[in-house]
């Protein structure tokens, strides 16, 4: 029989991740504690599309969805094998008249999906299958989340790729990483923690007028929204999250979570 997997929502970082010895180890540490996956369903905060699309499900070329960055972050390379057995199932899952599920069979992995996994299973030999956010509405993505739960029970790891706060405006790049954050990332990032210690799902989903300082956390909510389909995903492991990563990073809460 085939054990359940937990459910992951990582702050995944930009490229120089790989470059940050205690957040690499962190995210390994992330993998090391869950069994092998048989494959590796992924949202990430840099893929917006509706309807919702699938991506490669062979190998293809990475995505590097990112600007100004040195060279050698652009050699960077990921070659997971697809998931074309993977994709079947999430069709099979998602749709309906309503929700027709598309096909992007060119769209490799973005960065939101490969920079995590590269420091969480480097050997890239994980068959990793990523989907688009058709909507942010997080009450829309959470019903995602529940209609892929059943993945779970076939060791497929759900990973939802976002950041806890994510304001790029307000960073301070300047300052060493570990600087002291800013008091709107450290309430947020608080909030947020206790709304899910309290399995508070309603709070959470209506964060945008519960949370404090949550406009300025989240100026545009694509970050935060994988959060709910993860949140969806193991809605009845929710007594069971623990975070795996905290801390912040040029002032954004890094905080990732594992549930069940």
């Amino acid at each position: 029989m085939t054990e359940q997997l937990p459910v992951l929502y990582l702050s995944h970082g930009a490229p120089p991740l790989a470059d940050d010895r205690l957040w690499t180890a962190e995210l390994a540490a992330v993998s090391a504690g869950i069994t092998r996956p048989t494959a590796i369903l992924i949202v990430s905060a840099h893929w917006e599309a509706a309807p919702l699309t699938l991506g490669a499900t062979e190998t293809v070329p990475l995505l590097y969805d990112f600007w100004g960055f040195p060279e050698h972050y652009y050699q960077v390379q990921y070659a997971a094998p697809g998931a074309p057995h993977l994709a079947e199932q999430v069709r099979k899952l998602l749709h309906s008249p309503a929700t027709p599920v598309y096909d992007d069979p060119h769209r490799g992995l973005d960065h939101g999906a490969y920079v995590p996994l590269k420091e969480m299973y480097p050997d890239a030999d994980i068959p990793v299958l990523q989907v688009s956010m058709p909507t942010l509405d997080p009450a829309e993505l959470f019903r995602i989340g529940q209609k892929l739960a059943p993945l779970r029970d076939q060791g497929v790891l759900i990973v939802g790729s976002g950041f806890t706060t994510h304001n790029l405006r307000e960073m301070n790049l300047g300052a060493p990483a570990d600087s002291p954050a800013p008091a709107w990332s450290i309430e947020f990032d608080e909030w947020t923690k206790r709304m899910l210690e309290a399995q508070d799902v309603d709070s959470l989903i209506d964060f945008l007028h519960k949370a404090p300082a949550a406009t300025i956390a989240h100026p545009r909510t694509e970050h935060f929204a994988p959060l709910f389909v993860t949140l969806g995903a193991s809605e009845d492991k929710l007594r069971q999250a623990d975070t795996v990563v905290d801390g912040f990073w040029y002032g954004l809460s890094k905080r990732s979570w594992k549930i069940g």
